[in-house]
């Protein structure tokens, strides 16, 4: 009887954990085998599109939500105001949270427009919703970057190229600006990871990439209208859920980078994923009511949105999976095996979906940090209130380059 039971408690744990690592697998296949299928009809009617209408030149609205920032916004902003982009086709605005007067002195040396909100309890969106009450004007798109984010002297231009395709919702590549150690190292290989399996693999099958948070990029009459539905930290998934409801595809676009820090020590490591991990219950409650409409809409994009907010961090995905593994073989051989091949499929999953060029040995040797990481990210569950909207902050470690260095 007792074998029975364990037998049942361990076919339920497989079946939990394998249908994460089936979706991941699924789409880190996508990202090496799917090419979309293009007829040349379509490139030569594109192509005759583009040839009758003029492309536009776009003016943006970039924002840098700032809270506490003092360390790196200088030398973002400063950076970004070396576009090669007409003047008048941006306009930089940073809202500066709990910032230095020193910092918002240097700040509001430079042609933007600089917010100094005091708010009792300050969140991402309630600084983006400051700002789109205080600026004056109309746009074509707004940008949203952090105040760590360094962007390439083209962004904007080539931004632009994207926008004259037509997309109303737009994620740039982000990746990481360092690697001073194994964390940072780590957190930059997860971040390409995403990039491969929910942004660009989805995109290949037509549905709509994931958002990250920075780095995007929308229509600003979109934006005006619906960013005062923000209510929580997790901003990203909450622009996500209403894109999707409102059917608007969101598109992809991995040749314009955005370097964004990486976290470099454990604390933080833990902070970032409690965040992140708090957005995604408090996503998965809120995308769960409008599933059924969304099944008889046949909004495929919205259920795999509310599909991927259930998934199991991939993490402690493949540490769970390892450690179930050698429990379960411990009891019984026969059970084991479809755990070790569980195991296998994942992380082959997560080796496929590493960019090439970061699947090197000293690269994979960091592994060893995992387990420690896993561990925190199991602590904070227990710390994880839906209810809460309060923003977690992390702070930067890492010693911000100079511009033009």
């Amino acid at each position: 009887m007792i074998e029975l039971i364990l037998h049942i408690i361990e076919i339920f744990l497989w079946i939990l954990l394998a249908t994460s690592g089936a979706y991941i697998l699924f789409f880190a296949l996508v990202s090496i085998l799917w090419k979309k299928p293009v007829s040349p009809l379509s490139i030569y009617l594109e192509g005759q599109i583009r040839a009758l209408r003029e492309p536009r030149q776009y003016t943006f609205l970039v924002l840098y939500p700032a809270y506490n920032e003092d360390r790196v916004i200088i030398n973002s902003v400063q950076t970004f105001l070396g576009q090669y982009y007409p003047y008048k086709g941006f306009h930089v605005a940073v809202i500066s949270d709990h910032m230095q007067p020193e910092t918002n002195q240097q700040l509001a040396q430079f042609p933007i427009t600089l917010l100094q909100p005091v708010f009792e309890k300050s969140s991402k969106a309630k600084a983006m919703q400051y700002a789109l009450q205080q600026i004056q004007g109309d746009y074509d798109y707004v940008v949203i970057l952090d105040a760590d984010n360094v962007v390439e002297s083209d962004f904007l231009a080539r931004l632009n190229d994207v926008c004259n395709k037509g997309y109303e919702a737009i994620q740039c590549h982000r990746c990481a600006k360092n690697s001073n150690n194994d964390i940072a190292v780590l957190d930059g290989v997860s971040e390409e990871i995403n990039n491969t399996i929910f942004r660009k693999a989805h995109n290949r099958v037509g549905l709509s990439s994931a958002l990250i948070g920075s780095g995007m990029c929308f229509r600003f009459k979109w934006f005006k209208e619906n960013v005062y539905k923000l209510s929580t930290a997790g901003e990203d998934r909450e622009l996500e859920a209403l894109l999707l409801r409102q059917k608007i595809h969101i598109h992809y676009e991995p040749d314009i980078h955005v370097y964004d820090e990486k976290v470099s020590n454990k604390d933080n490591f833990q902070k970032q994923r409690l965040r992140w991990m708090t957005a995604q219950i408090q996503s998965l409650f809120s995308l769960l009511p409008y599933v059924p409409k969304a099944l008889l809409d046949g909004n495929i994009d919205y259920i795999d949105k509310t599909l991927q907010q259930a998934l199991i961090p991939r993490s402690m995905l493949i540490v769970l999976t390892f450690t179930l593994a050698v429990v379960v073989t411990l009891i019984s051989r026969e059970w084991c095996i479809k755990w070790w091949l569980l195991f296998l499929f994942i992380c082959l999953s997560l080796y496929v979906s590493t960019p090439k060029q970061l699947r090197s040995h000293s690269v994979f040797g960091k592994i060893l940090s995992i387990p420690s990481l896993v561990w925190k990210m199991i602590l904070n569950i227990l710390k994880i209130d839906r209810k809460n909207t309060d923003f977690i902050h992390t702070t930067h470690d890492h010693e911000e380059p100079k511009v033009g260095k």
